[in-house]
């Protein structure tokens, strides 16, 4: 934690071709040994395919996956009286869009055996029908949660 002040959150330039902090961010989180050029093309090429697939604007589509993906629920470890809970806490709207882009590049590196532009395709047009391991990964997340929904109380 910083002595002085509060840090201020940076925000990330809109990319070049959508417009869109999101898809920017995705982007940097995509890329791989400072290779943004190769980062966006697979990240454009990837949305135009899913976009065809599905027949609806590639923004669409990026927009409706983070929808089914961005959790609305965690747990965290409260250590309380020498026992560890798990205690359900809602997440806030910068870190719901941290986890949905990082699950979805996960659990689209995990498909192997096809180029990354059609592997992150995947993973979109499944992550916009809520199909797909990054949905999948999501509802794990609220099940658990509400799993330890008797733990609530220890919020803090």
């Amino acid at each position: 934690m910083p002595r002085k002040g509060h840090v201020k959150r940076r925000t990330t330039a809109a990319d070049a071709h959508f417009q869109s902090q999101a898809i920017a961010k995705f982007i940097n989180c995509l890329m791989l040994s400072g290779k943004k050029s190769l980062a966006e093309r697979i990240m454009y090429g990837a949305l135009d395919l899913a976009g065809k697939r599905l027949t609806l604007e590639p923004a669409e589509v990026f927009e409706k996956a983070m929808a089914n993906v961005r959790p609305a629920v965690e747990v965290r470890p409260r250590r309380v009286g020498g026992a560890t809970y798990q205690v359900p806490v809602e997440v806030e709207p910068a870190r719901a869009q941290a986890l949905a882009i990082r699950w979805i590049i996960q659990y689209s590196r995990s498909r192997k055996g096809i180029p990354m532009v059609e592997r992150l395709a995947r993973e979109l047009t499944d992550a916009c029908k809520g199909e797909g391991g990054s949905v999948k990964k999501r509802e794990d997340t609220h099940r658990m949660a509400e799993a330890n929904r008797a733990f609530a109380h220890y919020r803090w």
